[in-house]
């Protein structure tokens, strides 16, 4: 028996962590399998094929990893889903790729470095008792190798796999390696390339063939066949063929479409480094980790991810961010604390180059190379991961889907009743042995309903088409559906919910330690010697491309606001000097008079500025500063700009005004962005070349980013788009929960909320500020009122106002760490009702859409793909308002530039997770609507038509099925949600409703025609339209007629026919839902034009028979006063059918039951929504709900049993200037904040 100790464990602690067992083939499984299958005609295959675990189990027996021939995985996820793989073996000169091979000793290698210990491997193979033979398997484009030391198979993801020291790389992996040592590292990371390969159309096939409803299709065309069924059995061939076509052609176009965005720039010719000066060109394919690579002056497109440690790169990174901002990559550090530290590509990423992001160009040493080692390569790079999870993307966990296969399979019970009553009620009539075994087998196939998921993916294919109409493109449709169940939507702010820019409002400097009065702006002729205006125009990271300036839009607005100029230094400038040449700014030459023109030019030259060195802006330092020399000085300065705070911090505190933070909070309360700057005159012991060459970029950064001067602050305005609050308006009485996560800060972040309507005005806001631990104080959480100061004379009173009012917490990215971290607790009571998250990292929003998931909300997120495409592609519905290749990520990607895209998305998802439902419905009741026929028919040892079939089939229910699913999104969003369950109170109560209104119709139907006076066993010579005599008692039982072997003809079939066809229509038009979630069904032309002409159609040939129709059909004369009646009889179903679904499921089940239930249990939104019809149903929901004891149940949602719990919990929210302990139980009431 398989123990724990058997099962290991890959992918540790990461998102695609599997558990893993092995297995080698068992002589006598597989010779049991083998009978099994020939037995069974091949089914027993089939099965073990769906289902990979049985097939392992089935054929294998368990061992050891390492003797295993057969592996079987599983995913620790929710979704836990099975893989087979094979496991493989090669022949290698050692077991890793970094291992050490036995040739020369350390002193005798040219450099002393890792690689050339290795790398004097001979280039001839070696001898093959010398090559050891190492096991391997491939799983979702990853291949994993055995390791003896673990006894577990694991993944090499690059260099970063030897935990490489940054001073590592510089001194022995900056040479490359040779090509014995790179043809032997290509053995385990393969060929350099992100491989989308395009299967075969034949592949595809087979692989779609065989899926379980095809597989039933071809089981049901072979049986009707067999029962000469032939027409019925052509036209599902023919829907199947075209279904399958059309599948194909969209599988195969989206592999296409993957594979042109992954092959224009995947294989490059690049110049790879052999020693110190030797290079040789070659395909980027042969790349391997450890190789060190020429970067072109002109630029490239990365095919690898490396890391640059020599010279500096100006790179567009919008492949990965969504934002076309380049951005500077400087060399990687060689000396200090840093470079003693491990090499990170996520802590270093501003010294590494990603794969798929373009080089736009590079700065350089004269007659130096700009140089990168390969860090990672293939699918291991950020781009092959992201292209990978678009290969192999986790399956859709939607609850509609799965009660699909539930229905189903009761479905298939039914099947399983008519099957044996079948066999039983034949065997008593003594019917021959092929007969029974056609006729139950029929039964099956009749149940469930060949054409269902054609008629299903119809809603999603139309809402698609919609979507595209109003500028939404979906490359996953099947979160449409999804879409319907949003019920909270999370928001970035810049450039989604505000403009993409900013704008200059005004500046604030600072002189001698107190602020001046706010001024428009720095061009005044006035400022230009000023060190605030020379702070300005150096202290950014904007560069030249083409002849025009290029950055970070922030830094762009606040230059342009100058009026300076930029220069950067030609190619032939930098060839002449050793040290880099600096960017020159300097101040444009104004058009003045002929007396004051020479005072100019001499004043414009004495404030021209070259910036020497730059450290860029550091999301986790919040900061960038710049070394800078005016032209004529000896002395060097350095400016600074960041987050007040921050830079506040690293001035002297004479110079910073006493009013900083009045002041700061009064901007950030308006909505204003604001940055502070500072300034510095360096020590003379600075020299430039000392800035230039000093290699420890965090001790030289430190040194300078100290005891400086504040010169004011910078207020941007970043204005809200017309857009933004009337849809969060929409969003909000709709009931769907509005956040906001962004990366600015919390008193900016918390004014947008107020003004876009985020945050209400009469609403508080909590700020959660959370401190890690210090020395002996443990982790702390001040909860602080905005714009609610606490009052030390009514502090009671206001906590208890404030606790009875409507609240929302706020938190930022420091206090949503330690929260997560320390008070795991707290987390999802904050996530409740928590609104703004402020200077969130990418890595922090994907977490929060994961802890809102964990409380069962159906996340939506909104975000322009600048930083969120974790996020975007984490949430149950990604909305992305940017068209470039970081879309990819989301399912959803929007051509309007704001969020008005959101309700439209969740109207068209409401509309066709209404429709899924409506076509589900039909579908099943149609195929339990001919099961009841059939069934009552085999009574009397008869069945419906051939032609019967193929008219009910194609002509009433694909039509009804496909023009039904027609129907648009209502204009408006409603607090009401659809359902999202099929197994659910007011679904099933209406499926089972119309199941007995069908079935006792159709009882009623079949003895009635048995009790009428001309009623006889039909023979081609009855003439029932025109009997007057009434037929004797022993005539009135149906026979087998001589010439019509099957039965067909028969007044209990005709009449069967006429009502059943009613009956479909029927239920088509009571499942058709118009309003709130789609428009009425009498604006659905398609579908009225069918019913009507339908309806038309079966009336005329019932009242006024047509006798190529009739025999067509094999439809049997009866009495004029028998389709009268059988008109009446299908009146009074419909109007029972209709009375049914609207009174009972719609009025009194969904509306004040259920829906009444969920008010009780969730917790009380405002009733500023609520309308006089839903006062009025108040009592009825009361009264229903204590009658279908529904009153007490608890909520199956976790929010809303949160909700519950907190609504009884009388420290909750926290009052004002209290501060919770991570050891402490409740809140303690602080002395001073």
């Amino acid at each position: 028996m398989k123990t724990r100790e058997d099962v290991k464990i890959i992918n540790q602690g990461l998102e695609d962590e599997m558990e893993v067992s092995g297995y080698r083939p068992c002589l006598w499984k597989l010779v049991l399998v083998g009978v099994g299958a020939v037995c069974s005609g091949g089914l027993l295959l089939l099965l073990l094929y769906w289902l990979p675990e049985w097939g392992v189990k089935g054929t294998c027996t368990h061992t050891s990893l390492s003797d295993a021939h057969t592996l079987l995985l599983r995913t620790k996820d929710e979704f836990r889903q099975w893989f087979r793989v094979r496991v493989h073996r090669m022949l290698a000169p050692g077991r890793k790729p970094f291992e050490e091979l036995d040739v020369k000793p350390r002193s005798q290698l040219a450099n002393g470095n890792f690689g050339h210990q290795v790398c004097s491997v001979q280039d001839e193979q070696l001898p093959q008792e010398q090559q050891v033979q190492i096991q391997y398997f491939t799983h979702h484009s990853f291949r994993y190798y055995w390791n003896d030391a673990i006894q577990n198979f694991a993944f090499y993801q690059g260099l970063e796999d030897v935990k490489v020291s940054c001073a590592h790389i510089h001194c022995e992996h900056s040479r490359g390696l040779t090509k014995a040592l790179q043809d032997y590292r290509r053995l385990f990371f393969g060929e350099n390339e992100i491989a989308v390969r395009v299967p075969s159309l034949f592949k595809l096939l087979v692989k779609e063939v065989l899926n379980p409803f095809y597989v039933f299709q071809l089981f049901s065309v072979v049986l009707w066949s067999a029962e000469d069924y032939y027409y019925y059995a052509t036209a599902i061939v023919f829907m199947s063929v075209i279904s399958i076509a059309t599948s194909l052609y969209t599988i195969r176009k989206q592999y296409v479409m993957l594979h042109d965005m992954v092959a224009s720039h995947s294989v490059v010719r690049v110049s790879v480094c052999r020693g110190d000066k030797d290079t040789e060109q070659a395909m980027s394919t042969e790349l391997v980790p450890g190789d060190v690579i020429a970067i072109p002056a002109n630029g490239m497109v990365m095919p690898c991810d490396a890391v640059l440690f020599q010279g500096t790169c100006v790179v567009n990174e919008s492949m990965l961010t969504g934002e076309s901002v380049p951005v500077t990559k400087t060399s990687l550090p060689s000396s200090g604390d840093e470079a003693a530290r491990s090499y990170s590509m996520e802590e270093h990423k501003r010294h590494t180059l990603f794969c798929g992001t373009h080089v736009i160009q590079t700065r350089f040493y004269a007659g130096e190379l700009v140089k990168a080692v390969v860090i990672r390569t293939g699918f291991s790079t950020e781009k092959g991961q992201l292209v990978r999870s678009i290969l192999h993307p986790k399956p859709t966990d939607f609850r509609l889907y799965r009660d699909a296969y539930l229905f189903l399979l009761c479905l298939v019970g039914v099947a399983g009743i008519g099957f044996v009553y079948t066999i039983v009620l034949s065997i008593i009539n003594k019917v021959s042995a092929k007969t029974i075994i056609i006729e139950s087998l029929d039964i099956i196939t009749i149940t469930v309903p060949p054409a269902l998921p054609a008629a299903m993916t119809a809603g999603i294919v139309y809402a698609q088409r919609r979507l595209k109409r109003v500028g939404i493109f979906c490359i996953s449709p099947q979160r449409i559906n999804m879409c319907g169940q949003l019920n909270l939507v999370c928001f970035d702010k810049t450039g989604t919910l505000t403009e993409d820019g900013l704008d200059l409002w005004g500046i604030h400097r600072a002189e001698h330690g107190s602020f001046v009065a706010p001024e428009p702006g720095p061009a005044e002729e006035r400022l230009v010697k000023s060190a605030f205006v020379a702070c300005m125009a150096t202290c950014h990271s904007l560069t030249k491309i083409e002849g025009e300036l290029s950055g970070d839009p922030l830094d762009l607005k606040m230059f342009a606001a100058t009026g300076w100029v930029l220069e950067e230094p030609t190619e032939e400038e930098t060839a002449l000097h050793n040290p880099l040449m600096p960017t020159v700014v300097r101040p444009p030459k104004r058009a003045v008079t002929r007396d004051g023109q020479s005072q100019s030019q001499v004043q414009n030259m004495s404030c021209e500025m070259g910036i020497v060195r730059q450290f860029p802006f550091s999301s986790v330092l919040q900061r960038m500063s710049v070394v800078v020399r005016r032209l004529g000085d000896k002395h060097m300065e350095a400016f600074l700009k960041g987050a007040p705070e921050v830079v506040a911090g690293l001035c002297k505190p004479h110079s910073v005004p006493q009013s900083f933070t009045e002041t700061l909070e009064s901007y950030t309360r308006q909505g204003f962005r604001v940055i502070a700057l500072a300034h510095r005159q360096l020590e003379s012991k600075l020299s430039w070349h000392k800035v230039q060459t000093l290699s420890s970029f965090f001790f030289l950064r430190d040194l300078i980013e100290t005891n400086m001067e504040f010169l004011g602050l910078i207020v941007m305005q970043n204005k809200i788009k017309p857009e933004t609050a009337g849809v969060l308006t929409e969003l909000r009485r709709a009931n769907i929960r509005t956040l906001m996560v962004t990366g600015d800060d919390m008193l900016t972040a918390v004014s947008v909320a107020r003004d876009c309507g985020m945050v209400r005005s009469h609403e508080n806001v909590i700020v959660a500020d959370a401190a890690p631990p210090r020395d002996s104080r443990p982790p702390c959480i001040t909860w602080r009122y905005v714009d609610k100061p606490a009052q030390t004379a009514r502090d009671d009173q206001t906590a208890q106002i404030l606790v009875e009012e409507m609240y929302h917490f706020a938190l930022n990215g420091r206090a949503f760490a330690v929260i997560t971290e320390h008070f795991p607790q707290l987390i999802q009571k904050l996530a409740l009702r928590a609104t703004v998250f402020a200077r969130m990292a990418p890595d922090q929003k994907t977490q929060l859409v994961e802890i809102l998931q964990g409380i069962d909300y159906i996340v939506g997120m909104c975000g322009d793909g600048a930083n969120d495409c974790g996020a975007l592609k984490r949430a149950h519905s990604g909305i992305s308002l940017s068209e470039l290749e970081a879309s990819v990520a989301s399912p959803f990607t929007s051509s309007t530039s704001n969020i008005s895209c959101v309700p439209n998305l969740i109207r068209e998802g409401r509309a066709a997770l209404i429709t899924s439902f409506c076509v589900f419905k039909f579908m099943a009741l149609y195929s339990i609507i001919q099961y009841i026929s059939v069934i009552l028919l085999y009574w009397i040892l008869s069945n419906l038509g051939d032609f019967q079939f193929l008219f009910i089939d194609l002509v009433i229910i694909l039509i009804i099925a496909f023009t039904m699913s027609l129907n648009p999104a209502w204009k408006d969003l409603v607090r009401q949600r659809p359902p999202s369950s099929l197994i659910s109170g007011p679904l099933l109560c209406s499926v089972l409703t119309q199941i007995l209104t069908c079935l006792a119709f159709q009882v009623l139907a079949f003895y009635l025609v048995q009790q009428q006076s001309w009623y006889e066993r039909w023979t081609p010579q009855s003439d029932a339209c025109n009997v007057s005599r009434p037929s004797s008692f022993s005539d009135r039982r149906n026979g087998t007629a001589s010439h019509d072997h099957k039965n067909i003809r028969n007044y209990e079939n005709t009449s069967l026919f006429y009502v059943s066809s009613f009956q479909y229509l029927a239920v088509a038009i009571v499942f058709s839902k118009g309003k709130p979630f789609r428009q009425p069904s009498y604006k659905n032309w398609p579908f009225m034009l069918s019913c009507v002409g339908l309806y038309s159609f079966l009336l005329f040939i019932m009242l006024y028979p047509i006798s190529a129709i009739d025999n067509f059909l094999e439809i049997v004369c009866v009495p004029h006063d028998w389709r009268v009646t059988l008109v009446i009889v299908i009146a009074a179903n419909a109007v029972v059918s209709f009375i049914l679904e609207i009174l009972i499921v719609d009025i009194i089940l969904w509306r004040l039951v259920f829906r009444g239930s969920q008010g009780a249990n969730g917790p009380r939104e405002s009733s500023s929504g609520d309308t006089p019809q839903v006062a009025n149903d108040s009592w009825g929901a009361l009264f229903l709900s204590r009658l279908f004891c529904r009153r007490n149940k608890p909520p199956k949602v976790l929010y809303r049993h949160l909700a519950l719990e907190l609504q009884d919990d009388a420290d909750w929210p926290p009052k004002p200037s209290t501060v919770t302990y991570a050891a402490e139980a409740q809140p303690h009431i602080s002395a001073t904040l």
